[in-house]
């Protein structure tokens, strides 16, 4: 028997344009590209005769199971997902797709990020998913707004200091 785990939590079922590229990009180039040659390089190991002490068929078979996995979530995942493609109507608040410019209350360092859906986070660009705590916490507020967010490293206090929606 396995361990129980509980149910991930849901995720937002939000994406920008770009992102919903980008994972419709990647699902191409899995199932064009990436699974032909593995299926092929997975008959050639067959080929070579007693599979149980094969380790290239081993690990072909690892490699198709691990990207048919990877596919069948894509498929499943681009058929729920929503594109964000418009500013709100209130573009002075944090919503969605947003770039905002925080400052840290205790260091008054700056930091920019722009809240996105959690199948396109990326910490070195800044990108950050709507579900994080810090994006939960500044999700309609303006300018000048003071918050808390419940980070790792305990309660932090930031101020809004921009928020745009075009690049």
């Amino acid at each position: 028997m396995g361990r129980w785990r509980p149910p991930a939590e849901k995720s937002t079922a939000l994406v920008t344009p770009e992102g919903h590229a980008r994972l419709k990009a990647e699902l191409d180039a899995l199932w064009r590209v990436k699974r032909p040659e593995v299926v092929k390089a997975l008959a050639a190991a067959a080929a070579e005769g007693d599979r149980s002490e094969n380790a290239e068929y081993t690990y072909r078979k690892k490699q198709l199971g691990e990207i048919d996995r990877r596919v069948r979530y894509l498929s499943k995942r681009l058929e729920t997902l929503r594109v964000v493609d418009t500013a709100p109507s209130d573009p002075g608040a944090v919503f969605f797709g947003a770039r905002v410019e925080v400052e840290d209350a205790a260091t008054g360092e700056t930091a920019r990020y722009r809240i996105v859906g959690p199948d396109e986070t990326d910490a070195k660009l800044g990108w950050i998913s709507i579900d994080s705590p810090l994006a939960r916490a500044m999700l309609k507020k303006r300018v000048d707004d003071e918050f808390e967010a419940q980070l790792p490293g305990g309660i932090a206090r930031f101020c809004i200091v921009g928020v745009r929606y075009s690049d």
